[in-house]
């Protein structure tokens, strides 16, 4: 992806940086890391939460990961594969000496159990499912992956720290998790629901020879313990940074920047870095009619959502396209559709669908993060302009990502997304997402983006890719936006990324 990115998206990506050359930081301490709630699960192939992949990735790891330019690296895979008949078969060569948080050492038997498990479990192996031919262990330290057709990106979901292909002990497939253990430079030490989850320093990890390099390259331990503590409330979260109770705030509200500077930690921003997205139920429900998903497009106005939840322009860009200028694979395809908020049209379009008001539409969002929930509140009003009663169900995070799952429960649900290095990544993309899109025109669509390897090519297809996503409003994204999170002064080797990460990270003398 290296080749083709612009200097803006490296710009953009510049967050995942090198850091310039230092003495050896510092070994030892204890850091509190303020998140925004609970995570659901430790399981980081059950689930596609954020906050489940930020915790996780500190105790699992990935056969490949990404580097600080978004291309993939490997993490426990020795290279990057040998790929051969016409893009069909990949041959993944596995570090050796890597040991279990159990004291057990990684082979190919446990990859190839891992994989088959996140093909049943991950709803990222379940997308992948449908083109794997075979998985076999040749040898103790190999994997082969055939694939029915080429698949450009297996790598990146091989890679990617949600739904994610870690790599388990053979004895311990079960599902749900029983036993939490991985192979990263940190391991579960203790957890108390709603209080922490203690990591420690894992002593016998192995980490990777090259340099450090975004989340791939060496992983140094220079601190003894992580505690992620659940702060729900974004306001005890902005308390917490200013009075320099946390080393690491994540998800500070935007307006709250001003704050910061007047206690103890600093600002960490992310620029861009993703969209708040809408998720419309394509299965069950109101929103099963794609006549009414236009009509919630056409209504929502997505300007007033974004100064709701972000009040300064600084913070957000109104966007229709799925990736920002910059990204190699920004098109303005299908976006004439975006941006209209106009209730009186969406109203016309309801009624000659045959929609006649009754029915309740439920907006499923959470206040851990404040600006989805100040978002749905000005969505509900131009909503409820255009004709629809609106039932807000406001639940913690934790719920949210439980209910999702169940059609029966909501219409449309709220979140957001980084902007993630492959396209096929993103959630709506999976026909198993809770959303639920599927349709011969999206299959059709991606089928040609995926096949094709060509970077360029890739660009140009995925032009019709997102045509086929305004045509079927699957989801609303509602615009770009800038996260902030914060520091004390005294946490080095912390850089903004998405999923912040506490390897390499250190507290000075």
């Amino acid at each position: 992806m290296t080749h083709w990115m612009t200097a803006s998206l490296m710009a953009a990506t510049s967050a995942l940086s090198l850091p310039a050359l230092a003495a050896e930081p510092v070994r030892g301490g204890i850091i509190d890391v303020a998140t925004i709630g609970e995570p659901p699960t430790l399981d980081p192939m059950a689930s596609t939460a954020d906050l489940v992949g930020i915790v996780s990735q500190h105790i699992f790891e990935t056969l490949y990961t990404f580097g600080a330019d978004w291309s993939v690296v490997p993490l426990l895979a020795e290279s990057l594969p040998e790929v051969g008949e016409d893009g069909r078969v990949y041959t993944i060569k596995l570090r050796q000496g890597i040991t279990f948080h159990d004291g057990s050492t990684m082979d190919s038997a446990d990859v190839l159990a891992s994989l088959k498990r996140w093909q049943s479990v991950a709803s990222r192996g379940q997308q992948a499912a449908k083109i794997i031919a075979s998985i076999e262990a040749p040898d103790a330290s190999t994997i082969r992956i055939a694939l029915t057709e080429p698949y450009a990106p297996l790598l990146s979901l091989l890679a990617f720290n949600n739904a994610a292909a870690v790599v388990l002990p053979e004895e311990n497939m079960a599902a749900p998790m029983e036993k939490v253990v991985g192979t990263g430079p940190y391991r579960l030490k203790e957890r108390k629901p709603d209080q922490y989850i203690q990591l420690a320093r894992f002593e016998n990890y192995r980490p990777r020879e090259d340099a450090s390099n975004g989340y791939g390259g060496a992983r140094h331990q220079y601190l003894d313990e992580i505690r992620f503590v659940p702060v729900p409330d974004p306001n005890t979260r902005v308390e917490g940074a200013v009075a320099g109770q946390f080393a690491y705030v994540d998800s500070i509200p935007v307006e709250s920047v001003g704050r910061l500077s007047s206690g103890k930690s600093e600002a960490v921003t992310l620029k861009p870095f993703g969209w708040p997205v809408f998720i419309m139920n394509t299965k069950e429900g109101l929103m099963s009619d794609v006549a009414k998903r236009r009509a919630v497009l056409t209504a929502l106005n997505p300007e007033d959502m974004l100064i709701a939840g972000f009040g300064t322009a600084d913070f957000y860009a109104v966007d229709g396209a799925l990736y920002p200028e910059g990204y190699g694979w920004h098109t303005q395809e299908g976006t004439s559709a975006y941006g209209i908020g106009d209730p009186e049209k969406a109203a016309e379009a309801l009624k000659a669908a045959g929609y006649d008001g009754t029915t309740s539409l439920r907006i499923l969002t959470s206040r851990q993060y404040e600006f989805h929930y100040k978002m749905a509140e000005v969505a509900a009003e131009y909503l409820k302009l255009a004709g629809f009663p609106v039932q807000l169900d406001v639940v913690d995070w934790a719920t949210l990502t439980q209910r999702r799952q169940d059609p029966k429960l909501w219409d449309i649900y709220i979140t957001h997304s980084p902007f993630l290095p492959e396209p096929s990544l993103i959630g709506v993309m999976q026909d198993t997402s809770p959303g639920w899109w599927t349709s011969p025109a999206k299959t059709e669509a991606l089928k040609a983006f995926n096949s094709e390897a060509d970077p360029a090519r890739r660009a140009a297809l995925f032009a019709g890719v997102q045509k086929v996503f305004y045509d079927e409003v699957p989801a609303f994204k509602v615009g770009d936006f800038n996260a902030v999170a914060a520091k004390l002064p005294a946490l080095e080797g912390v850089t903004p990324a998405p999923w912040p990460y506490f390897w390499n990270a250190s507290l000075a003398k």
